[in-house]
């Protein structure tokens, strides 16, 4: 049923992506699948805009918006989780390298994207709500996580376009920084109140792949500042993970979410890779160490191999930003074990999280307890991860 709706839904051939032989892995069977859920209960009819939950509210209302915008009823799903089915399909793309994904990018997801296009500020952004609503706030975090996206796209296709597009994301992301606090990048462009690892250490990464895919020294550069600086004011010196942010009176927010440390993890990773320096693999296995325990505490379960550690309930994309980084660092030393865990949380969750009657997940890794109301970003989320842990799945 999905899959023939998904088809449909993206205005491609049935052939494309109904009519091929289905992938024999079966996490990417579960990413595709997961992937035509979200589109089946998310989509809007003749649009290319994709609601906040199901079921949908008409009454929801936006809270993400600049604080002049007035109080009205949001129709449609904010940039960031829209940004997730840009996420979902690119790992999608660069496990399969069926180029049928990048025609569902090009016809389905980027005319969408289109519509949170903000021309009228300068330097062009992303805003965190469509372009025909009052003007919202623009979030660097928000536009970070596009870059790499796109980035990461260009380098598994070749397509100049994507990488033009993650060039042009990296000027409004430089309009971000300041000396204050001795550099790095703010979270909101209009309230510029702290500066968070959620903007600054993906904002590394980001920097990383544009070196990556230009050879140009000057993004490595400002990976390695950005990083020095995330490492310097928001990395808590006894664990090594990572605070949330401090604000610009350098007090700190000392909350720990999983996507902080798991982007500094992959922040590290990627600056060995690209500078070959080992202090940066050391710090990449150091907060490995630390993030494993700290963020797969969320009970145990068991499966054919016995017990195993469940992630941490919660906001699912999170979890996904995290495992980006893990696997990263797998990719470079091979260490099979942290992997091994999200690969057994993922099959558990098959099972114990997802409905199967929409085919929608909730954000209990247990199952213990399910939402009524699913978020969309938890989907795209989870079908990034299944479609991720393709290359060591069975």
């Amino acid at each position: 049923m999905y899959r023939i709706f998904f088809a449909a839904a993206v205005g491609i051939t049935a052939a494309a992506c109904n009519g091929t032989k289905a992938p024999e892995n079966i996490s990417l069977n579960r990413a595709v699948e997961t992937l035509d859920s979200m589109y089946s209960h998310y989509g809007v009819e003749d649009c290319s805009l994709l609601r906040e939950n199901y079921p949908s509210d008409v009454d929801y209302r936006a809270t993400y918006l600049a604080s002049d915008a007035p109080d009205a009823p949001n129709a449609f799903s904010y940039l960031w989780p829209f940004s997730g089915s840009l996420s979902a399909v690119r790992a999608i793309y660069s496990a399969t390298g069926d180029t049928a994904w990048l025609g569902v990018i090009d016809e389905k997801v980027l005319p969408g994207l289109e519509c949170y296009r903000d021309l009228n500020r300068t330097p062009a952004a992303f805003a965190s709500y469509i372009n025909t609503a009052p003007a919202s706030d623009r979030f660097y975090d928000d536009n970070v996580w596009l870059g790499i996206d796109f980035a990461e796209l260009y380098q598994a296709s070749g397509r100049k376009k994507y990488l033009d597009e993650a060039v042009e994301i990296w000027k409004f992301i430089e309009s971000g920084t300041d000396s204050i606090l001795g550099g790095g990048i703010y979270w909101c462009e209009q309230k510029k109140h702290s500066k968070n690892t959620c903007s600054n250490a993906p904002g590394t990464v980001y920097a990383v792949r544009l070196y990556e895919a230009t050879g140009d020294s000057v993004y490595l550069q400002s990976a390695k500042e950005l990083y020095d600086w995330t490492r310097e004011n928001l990395q808590d010196p006894e664990d090594k993970l990572y605070f949330d942010n401090v604000n610009l009176e350098g007090n700190i927010s000392k909350a720990k979410f999983a996507y902080n440390s798991g982007q500094m993890l992959e922040a590290a990773a990627l600056l060995y890779k690209a500078t070959g320096d080992s202090a940066y693999l050391a710090q990449a296995q150091e907060i490995a160490a630390s993030a494993f325990p700290y963020f797969f505490n969320g009970g145990t379960a068991v499966d054919e191999q016995g017990e195993f550690p469940l992630l941490n309930s919660g906001n699912i994309w999170f979890t996904t930003i995290m495992m980006r980084g893990f696997m990263e660092l797998y990719l470079i030393d091979g260490n099979p074990e942290y992997m091994n865990a999200f690969d057994r949380n993922l099959n558990y969750a098959w099972n114990s999280m997802r409905d199967p009657e929409t085919g929608l997940f909730s954000e209990d890794w247990s199952g213990k307890t399910h939402k009524d109301r699913k978020w969309l970003l938890t989907q795209n989320a989870m079908a990034e991860m299944y479609a991720t842990i393709v290359g060591i799945s069975k």
